[in-house]
Parts: structure tokens; C-alpha cells; sequence
């Protein structure tokens, strides 16, 4: 029996002693004391996550649907991402096109006309059922086997996500993928909508923000991609970046009602902040807190630790109103600037970009170690 068939049937079988009727929308809710969260195995992804607020009530903080058919649903209509981990290459890759070794490989474009790739493709990991191969009451493992050609990209990858919760109120996400049999792209993230003060004001823009070690964005085009430049937020004289400087606290409104890098005629934060982090530490340093939030309404705060070396922040500019929030957030809707997307990743499209050094924690071959993406959210109030 060669690997892949053994990963297969490792995964079936496995698989078939916690997940019967393997049914992709079914809810699997981990707890610890002071924070539950719930996921399902399609995309992965975590439909609620609840902490207490600074009257210790408990608020659902993260943006999402409340039947879980309704994320199939969203994907043919909207495509949100909401709380899905998306890959096999997060983020953007200008025109869908790559070279790994001398071979040129095409992906589907699948966002503006097909000028650029976006999250994999147009069935991207966040469009998958995940199997669940791992299941207690404070943690929740999926799995997928991702073939070789899916999407155009070579080599098959295997891929496990762990989800746990812990005391003092804490998510911990681990994301391990291994490439089986070629050199491939690999670039997994989180796309987790959040909202900490669970709608009770309908934006975020008074929310606080602080990224400390983000003194660069990368340089974008009219439709967010990459073009190898980078920028300061910090010095105005070299940079229009300026509101995008959080490096110290300061709220939301600030970068989100007046910066417009983020793409033709956008006034939002949609930008991918590099991780500068301290001299002496490593790239990977995951010590330091690298960015925190801050709940105006419910005193709330995301600490967030990851040894990722960039964040793509999205200030929610895209929503317009049309999508509902959650029974446990009121009756209102997901409003312009209404939460805040955090993704840990690498560099976007660094596959394109010899010159940024980022190849070698973007391209993995069987030879090499696994991909690994951790990140952990601490909650206070």
C-alpha cells in the first residue's frame, strides 16, 4: 500500500469512530471555565466563541450564521469566509499564476475577472469537509487530505487543525500541513470575523487597536495585490500610511475611516502588516503579544500571540447590511466596519516575490519540515 492510500484509509477509518454519519454541518462545542467555542468540519471553521464581558455576561464574539447550512450557503452567494480556515494559499496571488523550481503552474483567478487568486481558489479549503479526527471536551481536530492537481496546484498536502480552549479564557489554534510528494505553496490561515462587543453598537470603529511590531505594510495595487513594495506607517514624509500606524493603542476609526490603501476607491483596512518584531528575537518569536483589541461596549480585550510573521487586518469595509447577526447578538445586521478580520500568515504572495526572502516558509516539498501556523487568543475584561 503506498502513503497516500495508507493516509486515506488511516483517515476513514479513524474517522469512522467519532464521525458515523460524517456529517460536514454537525456542531462539536469545546469549554473550559470562562470560554466555549463551537466549529464544524465544513471549512473547519468556528461558528461562535463566548467569553464573559466586564458584568460577566457571557457574549458571543465572533460573526457567523446561526444554522450551519447557512455557510454552504454563503459560500455560492457572498463567500464571507466567515470563521473558515482558508487555503491552500491564503490570501492573494497576482494572476493566479506561480512558479515553483521551472515549472509555471495556473490556479483558478477567482476574484476580479480573474486577475488574482483569492484563498485558494474557487474551492478553497474554506469550501471543504473537513473529517474530525480528534474530539474532547476542551479540544477539536479536522483533517484534510488535499490531492495533487486539486485546484492546479502540485503535490497532495495533508493538513490537521486543533482548535483548544483553556483557563484563563484562551483559543489556541495549531494548523499542521505536510506536502507528501512535490514541492507546493502552502500558506494556511484563520478567518475569524470578530466583534467583542457581540453587536451591541452595530460598528467597531470605537474599539482600540494596537499591533506594536507593525511599523510596515506591504504595498498593494488597485485590487489589493502585492506589488513588492513595502511602507512605513510611521513617517509621513515617505509614506500615505500613516492612519494605518497602531503601533501604539489607538481606535479603529482612525485607520479605518481615513486610510485608502486598501485598493481602488476603498476607505477601509484591508492590508497585510508585517511583524517587525524586537532585535534579538526571532522571526518566529511568538512571546510577545503582536496585536491587542479592545471592546469599547463590553471592556473585552484579544491578546493575540502567533508565529506568523505578518497579520492581514480587514476593517469589514466590503459588508453593505444584508447579512444578519446571530440570535445571541440582537436583530441587527453586519454593517460597513461592523468587525474585524485578524489573519496570521506569512507574507502575501511571497511565491511571486523572491526578492521579500519569504520562499523557503512558503514552498514545502516532502523533504521538508511541516508547515505550522500557531496562534493563541487570551480574553480579558
Amino acid at each position: 500500500m503506498g502513503l497516500l492510500s495508507t493516509i486515506l484509509t488511516i483517515i476513514a477509518f479513524g474517522a469512522s469512530s467519532v464521525l458515523a454519519n460524517n456529517d460536514a454541518l454537525q456542531p462539536y462545542t469545546i469549554y473550559a471555565y470562562g470560554i466555549n467555542a463551537t466549529f464544524i468540519p465544513y471549512g473547519a471553521r468556528i461558528t461562535s466563541l463566548y467569553v464573559h464581558d466586564k458584568n460577566n455576561t457571557p457574549r458571543d464574539v465572533v460573526v457567523g450564521y446561526d444554522d450551519p447550512a447557512q455557510y454552504v450557503q454563503d459560500t455560492a452567494t457572498n463567500h464571507t469566509y466567515f470563521g473558515a480556515i482558508v487555503g491552500r494559499y491564503a490570501n492573494r496571488i497576482k494572476n493566479g499564476t506561480f512558479t515553483v523550481g521551472d515549472t509555471e503552474y495556473h490556479v483558478p483567478a477567482n476574484e476580479h475577472d480573474g486577475e488574482n487568486t483569492l484563498h485558494g481558489g474557487t474551492m478553497g479549503y474554506d469550501a471543504r469537509n473537513w473529517t474530525l479526527t480528534q474530539y474532547n471536551t476542551s479540544s477539536v481536530t479536522f483533517t484534510l487530505l488535499d490531492p495533487s492537481g486539486e485546484q492546479g496546484f502540485p503535490g497532495a498536502v495533508l493538513t490537521h487543525v486543533t482548535y483548544t480552549v483553556t483557563s484563563p479564557p484562551r483559543l489556541t489554534t495549531r494548523i499542521v500541513s505536510v506536502s507528501l510528494d512535490d514541492y507546493t505553496p502552502i500558506m494556511l490561515s484563520t478567518h475569524i470575523y470578530w466583534n467583542l462587543g457581540a453587536f451591541q453598537s452595530p460598528t467597531v470603529l470605537n474599539d482600540t487597536l494596537h499591533m506594536p511590531y507593525s511599523d510596515r505594510i506591504i504595498d498593494i495595487d488597485s485590487i489589493l495585490v502585492p506589488t513588492g513594495g513595502l511602507s512605513s506607517v510611521k513617517n509621513p514624509w515617505q509614506s500615505p500610511s500613516v492612519p494605518l500606524n497602531f503601533t501604539a493603542p489607538k481606535q479603529i476609526y482612525e485607520g479605518a475611516l481615513y486610510s485608502q490603501q486598501c485598493g481602488e476607491g476603498c476607505t477601509s483596512i484591508d492590508n497585510a502588516f508585517i511583524l517587525d518584531r524586537p532585535p534579538y528575537s526571532s522571526a518566529e518569536d511568538a512571546s510577545a503579544p503582536v496585536l491587542q483589541m479592545t471592546s469599547a461596549d463590553s471592556g473585552i480585550t484579544l491578546t493575540l500571540r502567533t508565529n506568523q510573521q505578518s497579520l492581514q487586518i480587514y476593517s469589514c469595509g466590503g459588508q453593505n447590511g444584508t447579512i444578519p447577526v446571530k440570535a445571541s447578538q440582537g436583530n441587527g445586521y453586519v454593517e460597513k466596519y461592523g468587525c474585524l478580520v485578524i489573519e496570521p500568515q506569512q507574507w502575501v504572495d511571497g511565491i511571486n516575490h523572491p526578492e521579500w526572502g519569504q520562499l523557503d516558509r512558503q514552498i514545502f516539498g516532502p523533504d521538508s519540515p511541516p508547515q505550522v501556523l500557531w496562534a493563541s487568543y487570551d480574553f480579558s475584561a
